[in-house]
């Protein structure tokens, strides 16, 4: 290598660290965000950089400059990496704070109420109807919807050629091989023989509880609706103190001034038979249906009809809620649209 050659080298390596002390610094400080920052760097300063450049030529440089040349280029590599960590620092707090800022909490405005969930109206007039008997002694309890034509039918009396027999009337299940027909109950009566079965007298039982038939739907009707069941079975049970039950819950579920009124009817589970009226927003309207217990009813169960007497009644919770709310259109109440259960909360 001659001399020029020598001296040429250190001449470039003088000169492309002076470029980068006058450039360097204006780009750092323009850098925009610290991914910038860090292509700059490598640029800068990294392994394919002049700094690295200049390090890698120090071996050709002669020996009595190598030394002020080597101090050279490790302070402009110091100065450039002090610039460099000092925009960095600059840029990471603008870059948290603005993550702050987007997920920053306004604690001034107000909260955010969860949806507020409720009972549905149909199991709030159930429930307070059990109320109302759990307050004069009765115990609640429910049954199966999955009946058998036993304790839907043949317990209470229902002949077998009754109408309601027929499965145009009453959704029957194919239950495989079983010794009886099996179906959706119709009523929840059945639970009457059921809880006699397995008690004996007293009994004073009310039963709430959806059951199923065969209807079309209709401003007043459906396939699936709910019913509560009662029933009183005693020594000395007349139909004065059904009348006095009944009367008592009238008052209770509609008000003390509430008239009532007992019509004569059938019902094949009841002997004697009515339905109870009462006087309600300017006019009567039935409200359900009772009577004294059948004695073939008791037979059916293995209770003697001439030791213990009893009553039973029955009413549909759906219509209950319709009176009481002032719905005239049953499906409203199964259509789940917030709009008209948010009414009922």
């Amino acid at each position: 290598m001659d001399a020029t050659t020598n001296l040429s080298e250190p001449m470039e390596i003088n000169q492309s660290l002076e470029h980068l002390r006058s450039d360097a610094p204006g780009r750092i400080e323009q850098a925009e965000s610290v991914d910038a920052l860090e292509d700059l760097a490598a640029e800068l300063t990294g392994k394919r950089s002049p700094i690295a450049a200049g390090r890698r030529s120090l071996g050709t440089v002669a020996p009595e400059e190598r030394r002020d040349l080597g101090r050279a280029i490790n302070d402009v590599a110091v100065e450039l990496d002090a610039l460099i960590d000092a925009r960095r620092a600059v840029l990471e707090r603008a870059e948290r704070a603005a993550a702050l800022a987007a997920d920053a909490v306004d604690v001034t405005l107000p909260g955010r109420s969860p949806a507020r969930g409720t009972v549905h109206v149909i199991q709030q007039v159930m429930d307070e109807i059990v109320d109302i008997f759990v307050a004069m002694g009765y115990t609640a309890a429910t049954g199966p919807e999955i009946e058998t034509e036993f304790y839907n039918f043949t317990a209470l009396n229902f002949g077998v050629a009754h109408p309601s027999r027929f499965d145009s009337d009453t959704l029957y299940v194919d239950y495989g091989d079983v010794p009886e027909e099996i179906l959706l109950r119709t009523h929840t009566s059945p639970m009457q023989a059921r809880y006699m079965e397995q008690r004996e007298p007293p009994v004073y039982l009310v039963v709430p509880g959806r059951v199923f038939r065969r209807d079309q739907v209709d401003p007043t009707h459906s396939p699936v609706f709910h019913q509560i069941e009662g029933l009183a079975v005693d020594n000395d049970i007349t139909f004065g103190d059904l009348k006095g039950v009944l009367e008592h819950f009238a008052h209770e579920f509609l008000g003390p001034e509430t008239r009532v009124k007992f019509i004569p009817h059938f019902f094949p589970f009841t002997e004697p038979s009515a339905e109870m009226h009462v006087f309600y927003n300017g006019g009567w309207m039935e409200l359900l249906g009772c009577g004294m217990v059948n004695p073939a009813v008791f037979e059916a169960v293995g209770y003697d009809p001439n030791v213990v007497t009893g009553f039973a009644f029955g009413m549909g919770a759906d219509r209950l809620a319709m009176v009481r709310h002032g719905v005239t259109d049953l499906r409203h109440l199964f259509d789940s649209d917030q709009r008209i259960l948010e009414q009922y909360r």
